[in-house]
């Protein structure tokens, strides 16, 4: 089955094919249709296989073919993803599709200016691509217009829910027409989002492809025993080979990132770190120098391990076990992607042991785990320095919670609007709101 086959516009296919692209992965095959037909639909695939196309391009192809336009300070199609690198990956995606359909894209995420985000929802959009944190609190100061929404789509909505904006995105879905098409798309969905649905969606069709919070199978999965001191030590003694040309490590703290990346690069191997205390053009600089292969190694927190889409990462490696083990799928999902080949190490200390059982039973399979063959387990650990002790943090100490971003803020006015001169409080004026993040 091709791409010309699903019921596509020629300028989406035309910009598909543009980008390489010649046969729809098993999730696209299966949604783009219904959700042309104009259905609900929950989505639920592994990472790394095509989800954000199996809903843009149906839904540029509904836009494109629509007789409604764009009204000034009006939005068509919002997007609700749960971060920043998931916003700019998805606008990058939308930006691509639509470039011979002439759609408008429009992005809302913490950490840069509001006065550029203000501008666009004044202007109104096609396609508006945010996170609930930063949507609440610009809808809370009376900016952009949501009463010609006609698509909603909860990108990753397990990880929203994880990161507690369920109080923001509820707030959000009030604000909006009652008669729009909803789409929910996920690596995994737990029975509590598949509740939540009823309240969002109408009779929807759920779209499952491969077993639920499992791996892709183009992922060889490595675990590896480890005492906590020698992690440093076996993962320079790893990336000595040379076929680990495009490397993704995961840290569970963001000083834990840093450290890893500051001691990589003091062996000569070039690195950067992403993480909540990295600036946005921090975080985007570091990201392009990877897709560029200017840095071989790209240390990262969980808060991006669903943003980033970059092709050709060839290694993934679990430096430190997931808080949530469900973030397991996630991060692995960053190779094999598209159904190319990919490797996943793990590091597994004492400690994890009964985590891994855990995880185990979450994947359905025995994860073998075994010592790393050449390694000398023998060796003394190296020193702590100064600045390990400076900045040395619990690794459990809960960073899952500690790196949450755009959390939901009352806003100025204390309300989120839906339409001109039409506001839904959800706070008094000038107070943060009960429930979400803090």
């Amino acid at each position: 089955m091709s791409f010309d086959s699903l019921g596509l516009d020629a300028s989406i296919l035309k910009a598909v094919a543009d980008q390489g692209y010649t046969e729809p992965t098993p999730i696209q095959k299966a949604s783009i249709p219904v959700i042309i037909s104009g259905k609900d639909v929950i989505g639920v695939a592994q990472t790394g296989t095509g989800k954000t196309a199996a809903f843009t391009l149906p839904l540029l192809t509904k836009l494109v073919q629509s007789k409604n336009s764009t009204h000034q300070g009006r939005v068509r199609c919002l997007i609700l993803a749960p971060t920043r690198e998931l916003v700019v990956q998805i606008a990058e995606n939308v930006a691509a599709y639509s470039r011979y359909s002439g759609a408008t894209v429009a992005t809302c995420y913490g950490g840069v200016s509001e006065r550029p985000q203000i501008a666009a929802l004044r202007r109104g959009c096609d396609f508006l691509i945010a996170t609930p944190g930063r949507l609440l609190d610009l809808g809370g100061q009376g900016h952009g217009d949501f009463s010609a929404v006609e698509y909603l789509v909860l990108d990753e909505a397990d990880r929203m829910l994880d990161m507690g904006f369920l109080p923001a995105i509820n707030t959000i879905v009030r604000a909006l027409p009652k008669e729009r098409q909803t789409l929910m798309f996920s690596a995994t969905l737990s029975r509590e989002i598949e509740t939540l649905t009823k309240q969002y969606q109408r009779e929807p069709q759920l779209i499952e492809v491969g077993r639920r919070s499992n791996p892709a199978e183009t992922v060889t999965q490595l675990l590896y025993e480890c005492p906590g001191a020698l992690k440093q030590v076996m993962l320079h003694h790893l990336l000595k080979d040379e076929a680990l040309k495009m490397v993704l490590v995961f840290a569970r703290t963001k000083h834990g990132a840093d450290r890893i990346c500051r001691k990589l690069q003091g062996e000569d191997i070039s690195c950067a770190a992403i993480h909540a205390n990295r600036s946005q053009s921090q975080r985007q600089r570091a990201l392009q120098a990877f897709k560029n292969n200017e840095i071989r190694v790209l240390v990262a927190t969980d808060i991006a391990s669903r943003g980033i889409d970059v092709d050709g990462i060839s290694h993934v490696f679990n430096f430190d076990f997931p808080d949530q083990l469900e973030d397991y799928v996630h991060r692995i999902g960053r190779t094999g992607r598209a159904l190319a080949t990919g490797t996943a190490i793990t590091f597994v200390t004492r400690e994890d042991l009964g985590e891994l059982r855990r995880l185990e039973r979450i994947v359905g399979k025995h994860l073998h785990c075994g010592k790393l063959q050449g390694f000398d387990y023998t060796q003394q650990a190296p020193p702590r320095t100064p600045e390990d002790f400076q900045r040395h943090q619990d690794p459990r100490a809960g960073a899952h919670n500690s790196e949450r971003e755009g959390r939901p803020q009352g806003g100025r006015h204390g309300g989120f609007r839906a339409s001109q001169g039409n506001y839904r409080p959800f706070g008094r004026p000038g107070t943060r709101r009960q429930g979400g993040p803090k």
